[in-house]
């Protein structure tokens, strides 16, 4: 095809490791930040509902910038746009830190939402290009590394909390190595330009109702992982009396068994298949919430995190595969997935918060179990199609392509 643009393998694979290495700081930002809620809230001087409110911003950032994101790939290039956006990822997470007053909190966490969705779509479309390209599954080991970083990120900031350290400072510093990060392992990333004659892509466009029935599945999965991330932490100092260290160590164990997960995940789908991973996972979810909310003490409350974790890790990855795999047009059922399932994400910590202010943390994570339930009823609509080749992968690309939606 003229002006095709052929990679050559080794050239795909160093691919993805490069954004493999960017999901990894990506979820570094968001371990680092979610150690220190708890310092953030007591420095805002904010109530638990309040605090909700607040979590509600980046849900309403991401709404309103993760649209913009084709079309700044459309301009830019793909390479160049992820290294601008992740650069302002890593940057926001100073500002959380620096909020007065819930105010404050309140516009910090809009731009904190708005950068993490933007960069969010970037760095996914650009691992479905490699994943489509390579023929063969790695969306759930990138997610992996996402969960990796995000348990990087979250063991600094369970040593920064255990130590009593000012969050302004551990995330000042973690911004900049992080940036720095970043910046280095887009320079790897595939290099995709859009051809002079192609249309950008539409700002706003509803997605199909593929999109919609998988991303009902995703955003229930991460409904449940964003909520334990983000509230684990203030669970077990507010329901169980426990340290900021130990509190703070919850959000660490969540993390690694998201991880761990994700990483042989890609393994695991294709032995077992996406529909019984999934409905497995499900089942261990909703153990794991049932334990989170009759737990005595810390010890157990962190197992059900843990298991939480483990359920829900590799919703997220196999919603994306179903969502390129529904359609015509794979890349606005993914954009459109994308936009449910992270949306839950931003949307649960501030929907949680304001069932805990009306009642209780523990009836909060209550709905977290209802929802992790939901995985065990719907899974079949992950259940595969056929999965297009290397070489159709690659002849069905021009040098246009790696769209972001």
């Amino acid at each position: 095809m003229a002006g095709e643009t052929v990679f050559s393998t080794e050239r795909l694979r160093r691919a993805r490791f490069a954004v493999a290495a960017v999901f990894c700081v990506h979820g570094a930002v968001t371990g680092s930040f979610a150690t220190r809620i708890p310092w953030i809230q007591d420095h805002a001087g904010v109530s638990a509902g309040q605090l909700g409110l607040a979590l509600a911003f980046p849900a309403l950032g991401a709404s309103v910038a993760m649209p913009l994101a084709g079309a700044i790939s459309h301009r830019l290039g793909a390479r160049t746009a992820l290294r601008g956006l992740l650069a302002l990822w890593t940057l926001s997470l100073t500002l959380p830190s620096l909020a007065p007053n819930v105010y404050g909190l309140c516009a910090a966490l809009f731009v904190f939402g708005a950068t993490a969705g933007m960069s969010d779509v970037a760095m996914n479309a650009l691992g479905v290009e490699v994943e489509n390209r390579l023929g063969k599954s790695i969306m759930s080991s990138l997610h992996g590394m996402w969960s990796a970083g995000a348990l990087i990120g979250s063991a600094a900031g369970t040593v920064a909390a255990h130590l009593g350290g000012d969050a302004r400072l551990h995330h000042l510093i973690a911004a900049l190595v992080l940036t720095a990060l970043g910046l280095a392992f887009c320079q790897g990333v595939l290099d995709l330009q859009s051809a002079p004659d192609e249309e950008p892509p539409p700002r706003f466009s509803l997605p199909p109702k593929s999109a919609l029935i998988i991303g009902a599945i995703g955003f229930c999965g991460v409904f449940a992982e964003g909520a334990s991330l983000d509230w684990s932490a203030v669970y077990l100092r507010d329901e169980l009396g426990s340290s900021a260290g130990v509190a703070a160590a919850s959000t660490t164990a969540f993390a690694l068994t998201m991880a761990v997960a994700r990483l042989m995940g890609d393994r695991v789908v294709d032995r077992f298949g996406a529909v019984r991973t999934v409905r497995v996972g499900g089942v261990a979810a909703t153990l794991g919430g049932l334990l989170v909310v009759m737990a005595p003490h810390a010890a157990l409350a962190m197992a059900g995190f843990g298991l939480i974790g483990l359920g829900v890790a590799v919703v997220v990855p196999l919603a994306f595969a179903a969502a390129g795999r529904s359609g015509p047009n794979p890349s606005q059922a993914i954009a459109g997935v994308a936009t449910i399932t992270y949306t839950s994400g931003l949307i649960a910590p501030s929907a949680i918060g304001g069932i805990a202010d009306a009642t209780s943390l523990v009836f909060s994570f209550g709905l977290v179990t209802l929802l992790a339930f939901g995985l065990v009823l719907g899974a079949g609509v992950l259940r595969p199609g056929p999965r297009a080749t290397a070489k159709s992968a690659g002849e069905s690309r021009t040098a246009g392509s790696g769209r972001v939606s």
